[in-house]
């Protein structure tokens, strides 16, 4: 169970960690819902039937647990957006933006963005993993790339 759970973790890490930063917005709550992730589906004795349905499940769990810390009244260790984004490293000024612009969307937006963008989810996966319809996907996808495509244009407008 252990070299499974090490397998999974090497491999998906780095996707969760970047959901749970997106809903977070802190680093160190981000990795805290990671961790947290990963100890429930130690927990967990559910059989999955797949290395797919594993993948939804533990985004599953982390959007969840994501959501709840960020209810949390303890909520500590702040470092802004800002800082966090000086992490990471971009190949390109426009590249640094889009995911701001990604990022300043609203969570049910960004969420579905994401998934679908950068997760490769289709639509209909993602509905499974966020228990809505396929149709609410599609406008959610549809409203947040207009949102995306106004901002953006904004930024680059001024420029």
């Amino acid at each position: 169970m252990r070299e499974l759970v090490n397998m999974l973790f090497d491999e998906y890490k780095n996707n969760l960690f970047i959901i749970a930063l997106s809903i977070c917005k802190n680093i160190y709550d981000a990795e805290d819902v990671v961790q947290d992730t990963f100890v429930q589906y130690m927990l967990s004795i559910k059989n999955f039937e797949t290395k797919e349905h594993i993948k939804a499940w533990l985004i599953r769990v982390t959007i969840n647990k994501a959501k709840n810390k960020n209810r949390s009244l303890f909520k500590k260790n702040f470092v802004s957006f800002d800082e966090c984004i000086k992490e990471f490293i971009f190949d390109s000024q426009e590249g640094l933006e889009l995911v701001e612009a990604v990022m300043s969307l609203p969570d049910k937006y960004k969420i579905v963005i994401h998934l679908f963008y950068y997760e490769d989810y289709s639509i209909k996966e993602i509905a499974d993993i966020l228990k809505i319809s396929q149709s609410n996907v599609k406008v959610r996808l549809l409203r947040g790339r207009s949102l995306l495509k106004n901002s953006i244009l904004e930024v680059w407008e001024d420029e």
